[in-house]
């Protein structure tokens, strides 16, 4: 019979591996929201993470493994941000959908590795570039469910608010992506006001 596997300092096997994954993760975030694709090799993340590639292969088959994880996870902390302005924040419809606009465009523009890594590396590989898709398409579903519940029977009807979010995610992923590309000059603050309006005037039909 196989001996347990004892905790160590107090904590057990399972919780020292996901902690483990959890700096490669911060580690692959780092570096390709930073120096990007190109540099951000399984060496680089080892050496950032202070892991050897024992450990890395314990999490992540390989790099582009882990670098979609890196992107799933900031899509996550979009996601989960931007729900939980919907259902703190008071007042109408439009101030709503204006705070959870705001709290996503904050987190990309707060931290610019986030943005860089969701929206701009994302398109550096065929693996990343496919997730980057997928997602697009989840937010894209996101937008009208919460449309829907916002604005109830003004709602726009399918198919057009399925295009319609898809215009306004894919519009709204590349003006971030000019942003942190320095190609224009507007701030966060007049990309959470274009956003807000668009997403009023794309997604109510009694605004268009």
């Amino acid at each position: 019979m196989s001996s347990p596997i004892r905790p160590y300092r107090g904590v057990s096997a399972e919780n020292r591996k996901a902690q483990r994954r959890a700096r490669l993760l911060e580690a692959g975030l780092d570096l390709l929201g930073t120096v990007g694709y190109e540099q951000t090799t399984m060496t680089a993340v080892c050496a950032r993470a202070k892991l050897t590639e024992r450990y890395f292969y314990e999490s992540f088959r390989g790099r582009e493994e882990l670098l979609v994880a890196v992107v799933d996870q900031v899509a996550e902390e979009i996601r989960d941000t931007a729900l939980r302005a919907l259902r703190e924040h008071p007042g109408d419809p439009a101030a709503k959908a204006r705070a959870a606009l705001s709290s996503f465009v904050d987190l990309l523009t707060e931290d610019p590795r986030k943005g860089r890594a969701a929206l701009v590396e994302s398109l550096a590989s065929q693996a990343l570039r496919s997730r980057r898709h997928e997602l697009l398409q989840t937010f894209a579903s996101l937008v009208v469910t919460q449309a829907q519940a916002l604005f109830g029977p003004a709602a726009l009807p399918p198919p057009r608010d399925e295009v319609n979010a898809l215009l306004f995610v894919g519009g709204l992923a590349e003006l971030l992506v000019a942003w942190l590309s320095g190609e224009i000059e507007a701030g966060p603050a007049d990309i959470v006001d274009a956003a807000a309006h668009q997403f009023a005037t794309g997604l109510h039909t009694g605004l268009e």
